[in-house]
């Protein structure tokens, strides 16, 4: 029997889901590989130290597993393994992105090919409301805090499912839950893990993630009468939505229609939801709307403010480092966040460069993004990261840290002076999303 042989581009997520629910058991396909993309935060690997794709989630036609090779080796890996269809699985990139990648596919003389979302998404047993965007750092979480609170206070029994972060352990990592801030320090967790994980838990929501989403839904519908699902970057769902809000961000108008997959996101939602209007341009703002009018005309919009507070007499007159999410700052593209916008507000005096004293891992990160300007990206996917991360800091010599990333850097960092941190939460202008789980309440099981 000719199988097609199958080369998987990924990052650590989406591409294990693609493979998992899709080519895991098909006789007809063999994939041959992963890639990695670069600045995945997968550690620098040389082919003696080779990451794999565990044989305990690869199944029976995997004995020994499958091997994780660096993007930039995809040509040799075409030519050498022989294969027939290159095939690209992961998320936030610009359309030109996803092309280049399709030209060097096709140039190697592969095919390649993208998993729609009947293919990929899950069904669930009970109601699924999803919250994703059309970039990364738009403001999923808070949103789907107020959905999670909000069914909770209607009586229903309510769990979070993240989109996946898996950087350590595969197949340890197969189905995780979270319940506490406990579990989350027991579980050696990245900053990035914990700026997804964190603000649900305190708000008494059990979060689920993993890297195997069949066994991940089958634990978490076991214990929820619903789900709302925390998109990743602006993935697609990984579960049917039997609610679907996708947000947009008006501080980067026009991405809505140019990033891989958020404008398939856009296309597909029940509702979009344009928020940060309260700090955002109103010409901006008209242009969002008129993207998603245009490109999504029977999504109904709604439109919100992100409320900013923290503990203003701490930043007044202070000289502060702000510290923002890392991963809207990096391949995110955004230049500040709710730190910054916090630092302003709440009069500090001095807003300190930390780019001069940056050190290891956190210098390599400006250089990379030079787009980056007076804030921090709370970068933290291994201890030495959080130490250079500590370095920078006291290089900085700041009085106060403004700390934007929605976790609480303070329990992580020791950089003897106060760290500072902001909240957000969103607020609707027009319509509630009361007011649309109103309106879906059949839908949800209500």
């Amino acid at each position: 029997m000719t199988r097609t042989r199958v080369l998987i581009m990924g990052a650590a997520g989406r591409d294990f889901h693609d493979f998992n629910t899709v080519f895991r058991d098909d006789d007809d396909t063999e994939v041959v590989a992963f890639t990695r993309a670069p600045g995945q935060n997968l550690g620098e690997l040389d082919d003696a130290t080779e990451r794999r794709y565990p044989p305990e989630l690869a199944g029976d036609r995997y004995p020994d597993g499958i091997p994780i090779r660096p993007e930039e080796r995809l040509e040799r890996i075409v030519t050498d393994e022989d294969v027939d269809t290159v095939v690209f699985s992961y998320s936030d990139v610009s359309h030109e992105h996803v092309m280049h990648a399709a030209s060097r596919a096709l140039a190697a003389g592969a095919d390649f090919r993208i998993v729609g979302p009947d293919r990929m998404m899950l069904d669930a047993a009970v109601p699924v409301v999803a919250v994703d965007a059309v970039r990364t750092g738009c403001g999923k979480s808070q949103t789907a805090r107020k959905f999670a609170a909000l069914l909770a206070d209607r009586g229903r029994d309510v769990v979070v499912v993240r989109e996946p972060m898996p950087y350590g352990d595969l197949a340890a990592q197969r189905v995780q839950r979270f319940e506490t801030l406990a579990d989350l320090d027991d579980g050696a967790v990245t900053i990035e893990e914990r700026e997804e994980y964190e603000s649900h838990l305190e708000r008494g929501h059990v979060v689920y993630a993993g890297v195997d989403y069949e066994a991940v839904l089958d634990r978490a519908e076991a214990e929820a009468d619903v789900l709302v699902w925390d998109g990743g970057n602006n993935e697609l769902p990984f579960f049917v939505p039997d609610l679907h809000v996708v947000l947009v961000d008006p501080h980067r108008a026009g991405a809505e229609l140019r990033y891989h997959p958020g404008e398939t996101n856009l296309r597909l939602a029940d509702y979009v939801l344009i928020n940060k209007e309260n700090t955002a341009d109103v010409a901006d703002i008209r242009t969002v709307e008129a993207n998603v009018r245009r490109t999504n005309p029977d999504a109904k919009i709604i439109h919100a403010n992100s409320t900013i507070t923290a503990d203003g007499d701490a930043i007044a007159g202070k000289r502060v480092l702000v510290v923002e999410d890392g991963p809207t700052l990096t391949h995110g593209d955004a230049p500040y966040g709710a730190g910054l916008l916090a630092a302003r507000k709440y009069g500090a005096a001095d807003i300190v460069d930390p780019e001069p004293g940056a050190v290891g891992s956190l210098r390599r990160v400006f250089d990379e993004y030079d787009h980056l300007d007076a804030v921090l990206p709370a970068m933290g996917y291994s201890e030495e990261q959080i130490r250079d991360l500590e370095a920078t800091i006291r290089n900085a010599d700041p009085e106060v840290v403004v700390s934007g990333t929605p976790h609480d850097l303070g329990r992580l960092i020791d950089v003897g002076v106060p760290v500072v941190r902001v909240r957000y939460e969103l607020a609707e202008k027009n319509l509630t999303l009361a007011t649309v789980l109103d309106r879906h309440s059949e839908a949800l099981g209500e």
